[in-house]
């Protein structure tokens, strides 16, 4: 294997256990909930799910789940509205 690509592989299994080094700024995810599958998304600082839950609070289990999953990741301001003390 050319060592150059051997350099790279190394690095890439260096930064995977790293996750603080990547912030996202978007993302769209399915959800598969117990119930149903739901779209998730996070934009410009805000969250967004297509559960019925959601639209009434602007906050809901998935949006908790993924901000808790990928909390190394997001922006220090990126708590799902409402879930600060559950989050």
């Amino acid at each position: 294997m050319h060592s150059s690509l051997i350099g790279k592989i190394e690095k890439a299994k260096r930064y995977a256990q790293e996750p603080e080094r990547v912030k996202f700024n978007q993302f769209e995810v399915t959800f598969h909930g117990e119930n149903d599958e739901h779209v998730v998304s996070y934009t410009n600082g805000q969250w967004h799910c297509s559960c019925d839950f959601f639209t009434s609070w602007n906050v809901c289990s998935h949006t908790m789940a993924l901000y808790r999953m990928l909390t190394p990741m997001l922006p220090k301001d990126a708590v799902p509205a409402g879930a600060a003390a559950g989050a």
